[in-house]
C-alpha cells in the first residue's frame, strides 16, 4: 500500500525538490504552504508522515502540531533554519519525531522519513500484550500507557519508545546511537545528540528530582540505563 506523505513548507521550490524525490521513492505526496492549509489536507487526506516546516506565515508549525496533535497521532518530521536547542525541545515536546536543520541533504530526509515510518509501522502492528513494571512504573506496550505509582505520564511517541527499550533491560547501557537505531530504525552519527533532548524532556516528566535521577541514569563517556532496582517484573494484561 502507498504511504502518503504531507510536505508543509511556505518556500514551493523546496516543496517541489523534496516531492520530487520522494516520488522517485514511491510515495505519494501532497504539499501544502502553511499550516492551516496543512490542517485542511491532514484532515482529510490522513497522510502516514508530515514534513513540517516551523516557521511559515498565517499558521506556523509549532500552532499546527498543537491544533492537529489533538486529532491525529501522525508522525512529524521538523524542518528548521533555527538553531537553538530551545526551539528543537519544543518541537520535540509538541509531539515531533525527529527534526533536521536547513540547509539539509534532501537524502538524509528521505533516510529519516523511512525511518520514522518504519517505527511508526512496528508500533502498529505491534501484537505483543506484555506490561512491564519496574519499580512503581508501569508500561503498558498495547495501550501505550506509562504510570507512575498509578498516575498516568503523557509522553510523547519518541519518549515511549526510549522507556520501553531502557526499562525492557535494567542496568544495560545503551550507546546515543544504539537508543537512536531502536527508536528511528537507523543510526545518523553527528545526530544521536538528539537522543539527549528526548531523554532530558523524559526526565522532566518521570524523576521526582532531575538533578539525581533514580530512573534513568547517565554512564559517562557511554550512554544511558534504566537503573536496576529492587522490584522488577513483567506480567500480560490482567495478571
Amino acid at each position: 500500500m502507498t504511504q502518503t506523505i504531507l510536505v508543509v513548507d511556505d518556500e514551493a521550490n523546496l516543496r517541489e525538490m523534496i516531492r520530487v524525490y520522494l516520488e522517485q521513492e514511491g510515495y505519494r505526496v501532497l504539499e501544502a504552504s502553511q499550516g492551516q492549509e496543512a490542517l485542511h489536507i491532514a484532515r482529510h487526506e490522513k497522510p502516514d508522515l508530515i514534513i513540517l516546516d516551523l516557521m511559515m506565515p498565517v499558521m506556523g508549525g509549532y500552532d499546527f502540531m498543537r491544533a492537529y496533535s489533538k486529532e491525529a497521532d501522525t508522525p512529524v518530521i521538523l524542518l528548521t533554519a533555527k538553531i537553538e536547542d530551545q526551539d528543537k525541545i519544543i518541537g520535540l515536546e509538541l509531539g515531533g519525531d525527529d527534526y533536521i536543520t536547513k540547509p539539509f541533504n534532501v537524502r538524509e530526509l528521505l533516510a529519516r522519513a523511512r525511518a520514522v515510518l518504519r517505527r511508526a509501522h512496528r508500533a502498529t502492528a505491534e501484537t505483543d500484550t506484555l506490561r512491564v513494571r519496574v519499580a512503581d512504573i508501569m508500561l503498558d506496550r498495547s495501550a501505550v500507557v506509562v504510570e507512575i505509582a498509578g498516575k498516568a505520564i503523557d509522553l510523547t511517541k519518541s519518549e515511549f519508545e526510549l522507556l520501553a527499550v531502557l526499562m525492557a533491560s535494567p542496568g544495560q547501557v545503551f550507546s546515543r546511537l544504539d537508543l537512536l537505531d531502536r527508536v528511528s530504525g537507523e543510526t545518523y552519527e553527528g545526530y544521536e545528540r538528539t537522543i539527549d533532548v528526548h531523554i532530558r524532556n523524559l526526565r522532566a516528566k518521570i524523576e521526582p528530582d532531575t538533578r539525581h535521577p533514580r530512573y534513568i541514569e547517565t554512564v559517562y563517556g557511554m550512554g544511558y540505563r534504566f537503573a536496576k532496582q529492587k522490584s522488577k517484573s513483567q506480567e500480560a494484561p490482567g495478571d
